[in-house]
């Protein structure tokens, strides 16, 4: 069987799109193989990426497809038999399909009376299938951006296609896309390799091949080799470790095909500026990786990683420019700091009317008015439930907390907003609550980040995103789809982490009203945050999450330990018995109150028999223990109670009926297994919980 190799060359792709598109191709080119019938079940698919190229290599592809039979649906029986002969439809049907009339058949189908026809395909090659469908494949790559590049064509592609590759181990697949059509012969790296083709002998040289011509198409192999590197290199300073950066790690593995690392180094002077500060600059900037001792301090060292290789000589120039470009970064740096010092925080609280923040809606200063009134109101609630925290200094947090937004370190280096606050905030002698909350106010940033550590920053961060979210929210600014201009998820996500992991007793319904919205406009939008977090980065299973947010999805800390405890549970014998008798009693409950029955006066001394009787007073004693347990959140505990009631649940099932033909005792049926319900429902709606 041979091998399948296809190569799209291009110019730079930007490096934050490279992964993603590494992965989209690959499970383009297998669905397409697998479709096709052309991949082995010991066939691999491997996708490769540099910034001039994607590329997929699928070993062991079936050279021809099998011949198959495949059953053909046409036309209704009524539309294609009239009048004892086959209808004008149905000869259609016939010569489309390639078969005579003969071959025609009635087939009865669950939608009803149907013609068919068994129809005998012949395998095509592997080589005409990728020629025909290759381009549409290419075609249909998913970029977040794309361009034309082509007056007058039609193609659109993340950046022009230079050439193509498509190769049935030493053949050529004849394939053509954007004005390219495709060859043996892929390129090599611009610099160390030149313009010259590389003429690959077969699809499975590619990576050796392409290795030659200073190209190292894998990139868990670039990875591996830079920080191989780094590590190398960093060992030349005593005591000295590069800081690990697995993003820029990333970044710079995706922008380079031939990657080397070259240490530099800068004044010691430029210390005194804050590592948040010098991180930025270094790593933002200029994608250098930071230099540390062994306690973690910045040390005046950096390292970049070149995508070339270059001699002693050549190693000198570049660190040199390197040098002289952060060296004019970090005195902006410096600059921008003692300038920024002459104008406190407190007296740039008024310079925010002059800052926009949504341009239907205000500026800084109006949002902060805002966002204070919230924290107020937040602070009310936790007050009376006896939290302690420091008012004032949270206050004064919230009041100062966008102030860094008129700096002019934040107008060059605007990754470091609220960073910039916090650090001058400590410079200017606010003290550590103040500027501990205002440095940490963006955080968590991401669903990998930590939330703030101090309570006064969880609801600064708090009171902030809820501002921003109902604010949008009542001017039409919600999120559709994938459109989020605004980034409300993420703010949505970051709300739900801090009420989770945080100790603070809030709920949602709480944080919306002190932010003066209605509770129907953004609780659904902060829900289905909460089940986010609790399906993709929690880990629990969808139904375990639907049971637990409909029995309550507000104190969503509380929803969480229902979520651990349910998923602990939901695979025992008796608990999975239990819900089944949940389902079962719903329905019959929901059927009864269809057919108009009310058993809300029903006499429990109808129970006589010893089933009904031992539920009932089951029943009573679970409410009261699952309510204690319940109190106390030991949501397991309760839940293993629940699951303990399955064998008198099951007896009352097999023994008794409950819609007695009596209206008296079925009544007081009812209302035996609604009082049952009612005692387990607290926790979660077990109606959820899918049985296998």
């Amino acid at each position: 069987m041979p091998d399948f190799l296809l190569e799209i060359g291009l110019e730079e792709i930007p490096a934050r799109m490279i992964a993603a598109a590494e992965q989209d191709i690959r499970e383009l080119v297998k669905a397409l193989l697998g479709d096709a019938r052309l991949l082995h079940a010991e066939s691999s698919v491997t996708a490769y990426s540099t910034p001039r190229r994607l590329a997929v290599l699928v070993t062991g592809v079936i050279a021809k497809q099998p011949d198959a039979e495949e059953e053909l649906i046409g036309p209704s029986w009524k539309m294609a038999w009239q009048q004892d002969a086959w209808t004008a439809a149905a000869l259609a049907f016939a010569r489309k399909v390639g078969v005579s009339a003969d071959a025609l058949r009635k087939v009865t189908t669950p939608k009803g009376e149907y013609i068919g026809a068994t129809v005998q395909r012949k395998g095509e090659s592997a080589a005409t299938i990728l020629s025909a469908r290759l381009p549409e494949l290419i075609a249909g790559l998913s970029w977040p951006k794309s361009m034309y590049w082509r007056a007058g064509k039609p193609e659109r592609f993340v950046r022009p296609v230079r050439w193509l590759v498509a190769m049935l181990d030493a053949e050529v697949v004849s394939v053509d896309f954007a004005g390219q059509s495709s060859s043996s012969s892929s390129r090599g790296h611009r610099i160390l390799h030149g313009d010259a083709p590389v003429v690959l002998p077969r699809a499975n040289a590619y990576a050796e091949t392409l290795q030659k011509a200073f190209v190292l198409v894998d990139s868990a192999e670039r990875r591996h080799r830079i920080r191989k590197a780094l590590d190398r290199v960093t060992r030349t300073i005593p005591g000295a470790r590069w800081r690990e950066d697995e993003e820029l790690v990333e970044t710079v593995v995706h922008l380079t095909e031939w990657p080397t690392v070259l240490l530099g180094g800068f004044e010691a002077e430029y210390l005194a500026l804050p590592q948040e500060v010098l991180v930025t600059v270094m790593r933002d900037h200029q994608k250098y990786f930071a230099v540390e001792s062994a306690d973690g301090l910045l040390l005046p060292h950096f390292l970049t990683v070149l995508n070339t290789e270059v001699d002693a000589e050549g190693e000198a120039i570049i660190r040199h420019g390197n040098e002289r470009v952060l060296r004019s970064r970090f005195k902006d740096a410096q600059f921008f700091w003692d300038a920024d010092q002459k104008t406190p925080l407190a007296e740039r609280v008024g310079m925010l009317r002059a800052v926009t923040f949504q341009k239907d809606l205000g500026s800084y200063h109006w949002k902060t008015e805002q966002n204070l009134a919230i924290a107020e109101a937040i602070c009310k609630i936790l007050a009376y439930r006896g939290k302690v925290f420091d008012k004032a200094a949270l206050l004064k947090a919230v009041l100062l907390a966008k102030t860094d937004l008129t700096s002019e370190l934040v107008k060059e280096f605007t990754e470091l907003q609220g960073i910039v606050g916090g650090l001058y905030a400590r410079a200017q002698g606010l003290g550590e609550t103040i500027a501990s909350a205002i440095y940490s106010q963006y955080m968590p940033a991401s669903m990998e980040d930590a939330i703030p550590s101090t309570i006064e920053a969880q609801i600064l961060g708090l009171a902030d995103r809820i501002q921003t979210i109902s604010s949008m929210f009542s001017i039409g600014n919600i999120p559709a789809g994938s459109r989020d201009p605004f980034a409300l998820r993420r703010a949505g996500n970051a709300i739900v982490r801090i009420l989770a992991e945080s100790a603070l007793p809030l709920k949602i319904s709480e944080l919306i009203a002190a932010a003066g919205q209605a509770e129907d406009r953004v609780a659904p939008f902060l829900r289905e945050r909460l089940s986010f977090y609790l399906r993709d980065v929690k880990g629990y299973a969808y139904d375990v999450v639907a049971a637990v947010m409909a029995a309550d999805a507000d104190d969503v800390s509380d929803a969480c330990a229902r979520c651990e405890a349910l998923q602990a549970v939901r695979t025992s014998t008796d608990f999975i018995a239990v819900a089944a008798a949940y389902k079962r009693i719903r329905n019959i409950l929901d059927q009864a109150r269809a057919a108009g029955i009310v058993w809300s006066s029903a006499d429990e001394t109808l129970l006589v028999e010893p089933e009904e009787r031992a539920l009932h007073a089951a029943s009573v004693q679970l409410a009261a223990q699952v309510g204690e347990l319940r109190a106390g959140h030991e949501y397991r505990r309760a839940l293993e109670r629940i699951a303990g009631l399955a064998p008198v649940v099951d007896a009352f099932f097999t023994r008794i009926m409950v819609m007695a033909p009596e209206p008296s005792l079925r009544s007081a049926r009812l209302r035996l297994i609604e009082s049952l319900l009612a005692s387990i429902s607290g926790i979660a709606d077990f109606a959820e919980i899918v049985i296998a």
